[in-house]
């Protein structure tokens, strides 16, 4: 294996990526709302509770699995995005039933609230997915600028405050899932690197195993199945456990990443 497919990017630093730092903002403030404005018994304070959690949760697992997989880093940070949608709505039906209203965009309050995001260093050159913090210490709470709206302001003036940091929270994560797939595109990840490098070994490893099939057809080419999981070449091996042990089978060319198999018959 080359040094290049040892290679590791790396992983977490999230409690300074801004988008971590505007979804803590905005599980701090969903969890003051709930518990001013929505029933503690009720089921929509426990989803819009976990929603904002799972926002913040997935962008920081998002980043640790950013060590060895571009893929699952892109995977938890769009659920992160996900989450966040889901609160949204919560928010804007809150508003809604109780026929308050949602600012415009162009709202003073909504651009107010909008301001109180204080001007970051956008230069980070350690960090491909996400612009870091850099102009505030890492103890800093980023609620702090929103917590009199929510917590003292009246329903109306609360929700929209929220809506305001969710709308800049889904921002951010656009521009962090952009670049990941476009790093994901050009470099891929650890375990990406890992698994096309032992497919190329198993390849060549596997010629013998293949030269010995034929298809059903007669002709002689070799017949090799893809893999009804992945789609990737599956290779002949042999069973060395349980009921099977010593029959022939097809496994994936990607095992372990993919444990597809499929029996041979003759």
């Amino acid at each position: 294996m080359t040094h290049e497919h040892r290679r590791i990017r790396p992983g977490g630093g999230y409690r300074m990526l801004r988008s971590f730092r505007a979804a803590q903002a905005v599980h701090d403030a969903t969890v003051a709302f709930c518990d001013r404005f929505v029933d503690k018994r009720s089921r929509t304070h426990d989803q819009m509770v976990q929603a904002a959690r799972s926002g913040r949760q997935n962008i920081a697992e998002g980043s640790r699995a950013a060590v060895t997989s571009s893929q699952t880093e892109l995977r938890l940070t769009s659920v992160a995005r996900a989450s966040l949608d889901e609160l949204l709505l919560d928010y804007e039906d809150f508003l809604r039933q109780r026929r308050f209203r949602q600012w415009a965009r162009d709202d003073p309050r909504a651009v107010r609230v909008r301001s109180l995001a204080r001007t970051r260093d956008p230069s980070n050159p350690s960090d491909r997915t996400d612009q870091s913090d850099h102009s505030n210490p890492s103890n800093d709470d980023p609620y702090t600028p929103y917590r009199a709206f929510v917590e003292s302001g009246d329903p109306e003036t609360a929700a929209n405050t929220i809506l305001c940091l969710i709308h800049q929270t889904n921002f951010l994560l656009d521009r962090q899932l952009s670049r990941l797939e476009q790093s994901f595109i050009e470099d891929g990840g650890y375990s990406e690197r890992l698994a096309a490098a032992r497919r190329a070994a198993m390849g060549q490893c596997g010629s013998a195993d293949r030269s010995d099939l034929t298809d059903r057809t007669g002709s002689g080419t070799p017949s090799v199945p893809a893999c009804s999981v992945c789609g990737e070449p599956m290779v002949r091996r042999t069973a060395r456990t349980g009921v099977r042990a010593g029959a022939a089978f097809w496994g994936c060319s990607s095992y372990p990443e993919c444990k597809g198999t499929r029996t041979i018959t003759d």
